[in-house]
């Protein structure tokens, strides 16, 4: 094309500001210096400016039990939303516009997405609702889900109205540990939960998508409280930084045993698992450290455990440990637990045991669908049937293989 044509095309092409544009443009140009107490007031003015009326922002509590309102200045706060059994709730757990008509109009909830990590829902009320206005509301609300993400990380504003119950300093520790609880993307998805939520303390868990590579681990630390607690930060710490170093799974047990060693001595360990799953081609590995062997689950059963060679739990100095592999079938879920999961029971009694684990799996796999769900459907399910003790951490892992590419994502229609 000659330069006379691209400068015409160029001309042609209409650089004015749309309404839509107008709208979003002014609240990414305020929220730049806005602080945090004021992201509220911004956001109820952004939707009046669509005829939206009562803003509510509704954020998950940390026992994903219920969505909690967050305070402030034209924020409409009313009661927690059960997660379960509402139109909040739906929002929030399958990340899609939920609509419940109301003598007064429609009231909208639209999950709040960071990437894919569902931070909340916010609730707002229209007299009618035409597919621009959810359009334009669902690009509000991711908007408006990264400036919550961004703001948190220097305000105590959104912890504070997550929190239903007191928290130990050991879960404290554990909390701020963690990376987003759910990811996901066309290749792959993941979903963790911690149990108890306000007193957690030994177990944790890691994970990091690098190019096609998945990297996860889970570690239980020995013992309870803010011991517990130190050490999975220092295993967790190790991990991270043997994984950015780029070394092999088996180098990586080597680093973090060392770490724990030289910290504390040849009387504490950590249990721990390191994976890795290629998202092109659905290849696993892992090196299993003391933990039970995940479950494999394909067409929404428990058709095997991960078995292989485990070696000496972290700290304890075992020897380069065996890789084990296996390769997924697209749709294959891959499910990782402590052992605080199998192992409560009463004085006396037999422990809750993996076979009720792979009952309560294969029951609520068929009742459903996305890899956050199931964890937290899951772990509730197994608290109750344990008569709601949960006297060592019990926490869970999932991950969905789906394959595929993700390249027409960089496609602009």
């Amino acid at each position: 094309m000659a330069e006379r044509e691209r400068r015409t095309d160029k001309s042609m092409v209409d650089r004015s500001e749309g309404f839509g544009e107008r709208l979003l443009g002014v609240l990414l140009d305020r929220a730049h210096e806005m602080p945090p107490q004021l992201i509220a007031p911004l956001i109820a003015e952004e939707v009046a400016r669509v005829g939206g009326r009562d803003v509510s922002i509704l954020l998950q509590d940390y026992g994903q039990v219920v969505l909690v309102p967050l305070s402030g200045r034209r924020l409409m706060v009313g009661e927690p939303e059960p997660i379960d059994d509402s139109a909040a709730g739906t929002a929030f757990l399958y990340a899609t516009i939920a609509e419940v008509p109301q003598p007064d109009g429609v009231r909208m909830y639209l999950p709040l997405l960071d990437g894919s990590d569902q931070v909340g829902v916010m609730a707002l009320t229209l007299d009618a609702v035409d597919d621009n206005d959810r359009r334009l509301l669902r690009r509000l609300a991711g908007l408006v889900a990264d400036m919550l993400v961004t703001k948190h990380s220097y305000t105590d504003q959104f912890f504070l109205a997550r929190r239903r119950e007191p928290m130990s300093v050991a879960a404290e520790i554990q909390w701020s540990l963690l990376p987003p609880l759910a990811m996901s993307i066309p290749q792959v998805a993941v979903a963790g939960i911690l149990e108890p939520a306000y007193n957690v303390a030994g177990d944790s868990f890691d994970y990091a998508l690098n190019e096609d590579i998945l990297h996860v681990a889970m570690v239980d630390a020995m013992g309870h409280g803010l011991d517990a607690a130190t050490m999975a930060t220092v295993a967790v710490g190790a991990y991270r930084h043997a994984r950015r170093a780029d070394i092999g799974l088996s180098e990586i047990y080597a680093f973090m045993d060392r770490a724990i060693a030289e910290q504390f001595g040849p009387d504490h360990f950590v249990t721990a698992q390191m994976m890795r799953l290629n998202i092109a081609t659905g290849h696993l590995q892992w090196v299993n450290a003391g933990h039970p062997a995940p479950l494999l689950i394909r067409d929404h059963r428990v058709v095997q455990q991960l078995a292989g060679p485990t070696t000496l739990p972290v700290g304890f100095g075992g020897e380069d440990p065996q890789i084990s592999q296996q390769l997924l079938q697209r749709g294959d879920r891959v499910l990782c637990f402590t052992d605080g999961l199998i192992e409560e029971h009463e004085a006396g009694e037999e422990p809750f045991g993996e076979e009720q684990l792979i009952h309560w799996v294969n029951r609520i796999e068929h009742g459903e669908k996305g890899v956050r769900a199931v964890v937290r459907s899951l772990s509730h399910a197994l608290k109750r049937q344990r008569g709601g003790r949960t006297s060592d951490d019990a926490t869970l892992f999932l991950i969905e293989w789906r394959g595929g590419t993700a390249d027409h994502l960089t496609v602009l229609d």
